[in-house]
């Protein structure tokens, strides 16, 4: 069996490759671009090439030599404040990438199983009274970003409807973990351990820290993945997300309880977004239904694997 995954030195593709390469009878190919973490730190052994999804003919070649059976399409843009610099590039790669890969499978005449990576970034305002969101709640994004990424989860359901391609879509909450970066766990556990080793002042640059975020490890996410493409109904959409949406600042104040740092806190304006939502917390329950998936990784957990890989990184 054959799997490519595109956007494979993203965090998710950090822990996903490893997870694959454990598996009996896979053959992997990751396709890298920009990437967001350290390409060094992917298994030496498993192939990677790159590739701009953007790039119609280069992702052709790729899908029509390789010829997959499985395809987990992580490559995006995927941060929402870039998304608000740079949002000409946010849309070609979210949406030309996602149609050119598209296009390349039916191209090439092969119909391999596809997840789509998605995000609860579609949602956007959500009012209290309607989380943990289900997936039928009204797709309102408030950032190009996540304008993009509805494009990219109606492109795969109607590739299905029209073109039987055998799609899932899976709109994925935050999720964090070692080798995670530009998130606000990443931030404080990276300022935290920076304030320690004595390489930054005492002071945590923050956000907004009155946001409440359900929060999902990296090492759960890919699990949830593995279990979609192996059980998860084709052309259908499932949220994955963690079980407790948790307060910003309750997150910074675990870093520093756990780090034992004593530092000031400076909400820094560079942080602020022009919108944020207030929480973000899916309702997981159709992915735990179809596939058994559950969270397994408490936070506390998370954020000390995330200070132990800052600590040794730095």
């Amino acid at each position: 069996m054959r799997v490519l995954v595109t956007g494979a030195c993203g965090m998710m593709g950090q822990h996903l490759l490893p997870m694959l390469k454990e598996k009996e009878g896979i053959e992997i190919l990751g396709t890298t671009y920009r990437p967001t973490t350290d390409l060094r730190e992917l298994p030496q052994d498993v192939p990677t090439q790159e590739l701009d999804v953007r790039d119609y003919d280069a992702v052709c070649n790729v899908i029509s030599s390789f010829k997959p059976d499985h395809i987990l399409h992580l490559a995006a843009q995927s941060y929402p404040a870039v998304s608000w610099k740079k949002p000409q590039y946010t849309v070609d790669t979210n949406i030309k990438g996602t149609v050119n890969l598209f296009e390349a499978v039916k191209r090439a005449k092969i119909n391999p199983i596809i997840l789509v990576a998605c995000s609860s970034a579609e949602y956007g305002f959500v009012d209290e009274k309607d989380v943990p969101i289900k997936e039928t709640h009204p797709l309102l994004p408030l950032h190009p970003y996540g304008v993009s990424k509805v494009a990219q989860d109606l492109l795969a359901y109607q590739y299905h409807k029209n073109d039987g391609i055998k799609t899932i879509r899976a709109r994925i909450f935050n999720t964090t973990g070692p080798k995670k970066v530009n998130d606000v766990c990443s931030d404080f556990t990276k300022q935290a351990v920076l304030i320690e080793k004595g390489m930054q002042k005492p002071v945590i640059h923050v956000g907004n820290l009155h946001t409440r975020r359900a929060i999902t490890d990296v090492r759960d996410m890919v699990r949830g993945f593995m279990l979609l493409m192996e059980k998860g109904k084709y052309g259908d959409v499932y949220n994955i997300s963690g079980e407790k949406a948790y307060p910003i600042k309750d997150i910074l104040d675990t870093v520093l309880r756990i780090t034992n740092v004593q530092a000031e806190v400076y909400q820094d304006p560079q942080l602020m977004r022009p919108t944020d939502e207030k929480i973000i917390f899916g309702d997981s329950s159709k992915l735990q239904e179809h596939t058994g998936w559950r969270q397994e990784i408490p936070i506390e957990q998370t954020l000390k694997d995330m200070i132990n890989y800052w600590r040794k990184k730095l």
